[in-house]
């Protein structure tokens, strides 16, 4: 696969947006091993640093959209 940042010939590196969107489930991510993590961070430019925990919850909250119904529980406690 390659790699979203690509160098121009003045040596700057500029961000190319992947094509695709992560289809991955919560249970995916609560699975899916460093690496992967790391990778798919990486594709989209986002940061790789900090234990797994992290990079889990970083990468659920960066692609995983919210539940609706959730979102309508959470408004009418208010």
């Amino acid at each position: 696969m390659e790699s979203p940042k690509q160098s121009t010939s003045n040596g700057v590196s500029c961000f190319q947006m992947p094509l695709h969107y992560p289809r991955y489930k919560h249970k995916d991510y609560q699975s899916m091993p460093e690496w992967k993590l790391d990778r798919l961070l990486a594709e989209y430019g986002l940061p790789v640093n900090g234990d797994l925990a992290y990079k889990r919850e970083f990468a659920m909250g960066a692609f995983l959209w919210p539940n609706p119904s959730s979102l309508l529980d959470q408004a009418h406690k208010r």
